[in-house]
């Protein structure tokens, strides 16, 4: 007869706020629960779980934070769609302790943002088109503000995506591209050449867009991202180091100036 003891792993037993927001979650997630759709107040869930107020507003703030629900003007609780950019910037700064590098930035954008162009050709609408030449406009009007012009280039590609009316690729992309359009401002206070070249891209395009010319589409895309990647060398950063650190030394060299 053996006598190793087994080791087995201590057991962890969810809190029960968590057991709450579960229960809340897989319905909505299941589709049980649609957006808008109202889950009650916090009494009535009380009364429906069987535990105390406490619990409840816990699991109820865990799923605030989530984007799951909302609370109206009285205090009614609904469910509701996630919002992209929370969970986006919350994967971004998994991206940041995971000191993922600019290379790593550079070579996952030129996949996503091909396949972004590619379906953008395929299914935007006139009003997707609309928007991304009014962005293009502004962009052109924000050439003495470096800032500006970044953040306008950042809302270029997230229009792009969401002319894919893909919401899959919408949210893939998201995490990265918060880290690495913002990058744009470094290139643009560095390379002169750097806002005319990415005004041309842009005009190309909004114009394989319309022209519904995938091949452009691709062509154009691959070149300015390659464009961002060329221009962020010649900015003298690396793009092996860390997106943190970079990002650091930037912003104490902005505080100098």
């Amino acid at each position: 007869m053996s006598s190793v003891v087994p080791n087995f792993a201590r057991i962890e037993v969810a809190p029960a706020y968590q057991k709450v927001a579960d229960a809340i979650e897989r319905e909505i997630v299941n589709g049980r629960i649609k957006p808008d759709d109202p889950i009650g107040t916090e009494s009535e869930l009380v009364q429906q779980f069987g535990v105390n107020r406490s619990t409840v507003r816990e699991g109820i703030r865990v799923l605030e934070e989530s984007g799951l629900i909302r609370r109206d003007s009285s205090r009614r609780l609904y469910a509701c769609l996630p919002r992209y950019n929370k969970l986006a910037s919350r994967l971004s700064r998994a991206l940041v302790l995971h000191e993922v590098t600019f290379r790593e930035l550079y070579e996952t954008a030129m996949i996503l943002e091909i396949a972004a162009i590619e379906y953008a050709v395929d299914h935007a609408t006139d009003d997707d088109i609309a928007e991304i030449a009014a962005n293009i406009e502004k962009t052109e009007q924000a050439i003495a503000n470096h800032a500006a012009f970044a953040e306008l280039d950042a809302e270029f590609h997230i229009l792009i995506a969401k002319a894919s009316h893909n919401r899959v690729l919408q949210l893939a992309r998201e995490p990265a591209g918060l880290l690495f359009f913002p990058t744009t401002e470094m290139v643009v206070r560095n390379v002169a050449e750097g806002m005319p070249r990415l005004i041309v891209a842009h005009h190309h395009l909004l114009d394989a867009i319309r022209r519904r010319d995938k091949e452009a589409g691709k062509v154009w895309m691959r070149r300015h991202v390659e464009d961002w990647r060329r221009g962020f060398e010649r900015a003298g950063n690396s793009l092996d180091r860390p997106v943190e650190r970079m990002y650091m030394e930037h912003a104490l060299v902005g505080r100098k100036r």
